[in-house]
């Protein structure tokens, strides 16, 4: 079941997910509102979606052009699909202007809240701020977030699942609804006063998941990755930190009140704190070939980035012809952070690659490319306990990054952690990395293929198998149980070795799976 959402959910990017998403939740809205369940009609919707979409892009373009960049028009569809949700649909000609505005002041804050390049909030969220902030004459349009209601609760919370699936959020947009419910509960019973039951938590409850926006919010915006810290318990400490925020009334100095957007916008910088404090930007030196479908590119940053190993980077590559898989992608580093201001990734190329790969093939050296985070847990533990790796054909990325690590640290005289790596490939020509692995004397590495590769290191070995299988993991390494284990691949492959590894007793399991690839 999991392989088959990853198949389903991965043919198109993170965020073209969100747009489709959106656009069928404006679609059921479009429908349902023909019967006047929501108080305001399909051709309010539909004039206030079109405004704030199209206000949303006009900016964006106008922004790129002042800054000389090239704007990301998937980005602009889902500011405007967003504010359509955020605000009261209008078809009053001085609403529609105030839904315009606030598309634009949304497009803004990307470009002026921010700082050294960082994206610091999330733009919808920072439009419906500020825009509600403003005295307007008229009072025909106003910040609602309609969506949580009862008959779109369905429907949004498929939606949410599929995107947080995606992006393998599930756990952030669950501790969020938790946290914000039972805030939600606590409130109605302190609103009680002395009378309070548990009636009135069960109402606060049911209000936050019925009555609002809890589960859009968890789905569509919190899970936004550029607005989300690098570490999954910082990204747990935000979300109960926006959690308590969404549902505890206050007001700050009379100006404004507790609303979905603040606090969410509080979150944000959180997120801003504890991730990276500037724009990334690379300078293209070149590329090598891994193998028949694969290569390495290597960038020197600009300024310093910091990243531990085995995480990843999100790189933006504008180019022409561009297909439903956009500007961006994730790729693991495989490079040691004490490399210098020097960043590898390892890329899998097939014969028909996305636009964005064909891309990254064409570069020229000198190209500078912008990348919008680091981030990711797939990291080794802290202490020096021993590790079980395994890579199936380019998931050996991370592994690159922690293992030369490793051998830095182990040439300044610091303990070598034990590590056991188990590497498949399909053919032997797709053995990648194998002189820099050899050089980072790992002290198990066991190749798995139906050939043998030639000129595999003596202390290396080799299981004669087609596919990697549970069985075969535990026989090449024995004491699996006292090990972390680690797995890198496609999702069929990760999801199968990690049901086998829990069958065999182990239980401290870390995956990487590359989605849509």
């Amino acid at each position: 079941m999991i392989g088959w959402l990853d198949r389903i959910l991965g043919r198109v990017t993170m965020y073209g997910l969100v747009v489709i998403s959106l656009g069928i939740l404006q679609l059921v809205a479009l429908v349902v509102s023909a019967f006047g369940t929501f108080g305001f009609g399909p051709l309010e919707l539909v004039a206030s979606s079109l405004v704030l979409v199209a206000a949303s892009y006009l900016a964006n373009r106008l922004a790129g052009l002042i800054v000389r960049i090239q704007p990301q028009t998937t980005s602009a569809i889902i500011t405007g699909q967003l504010l359509s949700f955020i605000f009261w649909p209008t078809l009053d000609p001085a609403g529609l202007g105030i839904l315009a505005v606030a598309a634009v002041v949304a497009t803004a804050t990307k470009y002026l809240i921010a700082v050294r390049g960082r994206h610091l909030l999330n733009p919808a969220a920072a439009g419906a701020f500020l825009t509600a902030l403003i005295p307007w004459p008229v009072a025909s349009t106003f910040v609602v977030w309609w969506p949580g209601t009862t008959i779109l609760l369905p429907f949004v919370t498929i939606a949410a699942l599929a995107i947080l699936f995606r992006t393998r959020k599930l756990w952030l947009g669950l501790v969020f609804v938790l946290v914000a419910t039972l805030t939600w509960g606590i409130t109605f019973l302190r609103g009680a006063g002395i009378d309070a039951g548990p009636d009135d938590f069960v109402q606060g409850v049911s209000f936050a998941i019925l009555g609002y926006p809890t589960i859009f919010l968890a789905g569509f915006m919190l899970s936004e990755p550029l607005t989300l810290p690098p570490r999954r318990w910082q990204q747990v400490l935000e979300a109960i930190l926006v959690g308590i925020l969404f549902g505890l009334p206050f007001v700050v100095f009379g100006l404004f009140s507790s609303s979905p957007q603040f606090a969410l916008l509080v979150g944000n910088l959180l997120a801003f704190f504890f991730g990276q404090h500037r724009g990334i930007r690379l300078r293209f030196l070149g590329k090598s070939q891994l193998a028949p479908t694969s290569w390495e590119f290597e960038f020197e940053a600009l300024r310093p980035v910091h990243f531990t190993p085995g995480q990843f980077m999100e790189l933006t590559l504008p180019h022409r012809g561009t297909d439903s898989r956009g500007w961006r992608r994730v790729f693991s580093i495989a490079s040691a952070p004490g490399d210098g201001s020097r960043v590898r990734f390892g890329v899998r190329l097939p014969e028909r690659s996305s636009s964005f790969k064909k891309a990254l093939l064409g570069l020229e050296p000198g190209t500078t490319l912008s990348a919008t985070s680091v981030g990711g847990d797939f990291v080794l533990p802290r202490d020096d306990s021993p590790v079980l790796l395994v890579a199936g054909g380019i998931g050996i990325t991370p592994y690159v990054s922690q293992l030369e690590d490793r051998a830095e640290h182990a040439a300044d005289g610091e303990p070598v952690r034990d590590v056991a790596l188990v590497y498949a490939i399909s053919t032997p020509d797709d053995l990648a990395y194998a002189k820099r692995l050899a050089k980072t004397g790992c002290s198990s590495v066991t190749v798995v293929c139906a050939t043998r590769p030639t000129g595999l290191p003596k202390a290396w070995r080799w299981l004669e198998s087609t596919r990697l299988t549970g069985e075969q993991l535990l026989e090449a390494v024995p004491d699996a149980r006292e090990r972390h284990a680690y797995l890198s691949g496609t999702p069929a492959m990760v999801t199968a070795l990690k049901r086998a590894l829990h069958r065999a007793g182990v239980h401290r399991i870390h995956t990487d799976v590359f989605v849509g690839y």
